[in-house]
């Protein structure tokens, strides 16, 4: 039961982590309540049940999807991997949720509106990136902020956001290490394609580090001491929702 559990519970995540329960749509009970005895619904009320009813729909079709496709627990497989992308992609499709590029994108968006200067939003960026479990493998954090020394010691002060005049030449300056990694506008698409590849890995991960560690709890009990414990890959998550 313990292992069922805990991979259930983190199939669940699967959900959680595409932001069915996004903050910004959860809306305390008390905002609502008013004498206890109001015989009417008010409108707060119905605002409530509606949110409800649509986090459900989409819980609803997450799991159901989940419960259809096969999810090979091996994150060092490159077709386990695509196979787990792609299935969290129908999910987010079917259930009308942001893709992990769209919830980096609004995670910047919302941490870094009041940050005034340059070089705290680079290692804003930076922290993202870390908790996103995402890699930098082409070193351009590192090229990005000495670009940012290079024009703060031309402008002889901190480099700030609103100072547009200053920012062009640190924009100028991304465009020639964007130029020297070969990275394009037009490669977006597979830049998301990519980023959503590694994230997908980043998350295998995570889900086979708790499939390990729920059968070492499980095998410590005394009723399975004896018994082998089964390889993380041949597990098939749909047999615990």
């Amino acid at each position: 039961m313990a292992l069922s559990a805990r991979i259930l519970s983190k199939s669940r995540q699967l959900c959680g982590s595409q932001s069915i329960l996004q903050k910004e749509n959860t809306i305390p009970v008390r905002f609502y309540a008013k004498e206890a005895a109001a015989p009417i619904a008010n409108k707060g009320d119905e605002i409530l049940k509606n949110i409800f009813l649509e986090v459900k729909a989409k819980y609803e079709a997450a799991l159901g999807i989940f419960r259809k496709e096969k999810i090979t627990i091996d994150p060092d497989d490159p077709a386990a991997v695509s196979q787990y992308a792609k299935v969290m992609k129908t999910v987010r499709q079917k259930a009308d949720l942001f893709s992990e590029s769209q919830r980096i994108q609004y995670t910047i968006q919302t941490r870094t509106q009041d940050i005034p200067d340059a070089r705290t939003y680079l290692l804003i960026l930076k922290d993202i990136r870390i908790k996103r479990g995402l890699t930098d493998d082409l070193c351009a954090e590192a090229m990005m902020m000495n670009a940012l020394d290079k024009v703060e010691k031309e402008i002889k002060k901190p480099l700030l956001r609103n100072d547009k005049k200053s920012m062009a030449l640190l924009t100028a300056e991304f465009d020639k290490i964007n130029k020297k990694l070969g990275i394009r506008k037009e490669g977006l698409p597979k830049y998301e394609e990519q980023l959503e590849l590694k994230i997908s890995k980043a998350q295998l991960e995570e889900l086979k580090k708790d499939a390990l560690e729920a059968m070492e709890t499980q095998k410590k009990r005394e009723e399975f001491k004896d018994e082998a414990m089964p390889d993380v890959k041949s597990l098939d998550i749909r047999n615990f929702l």
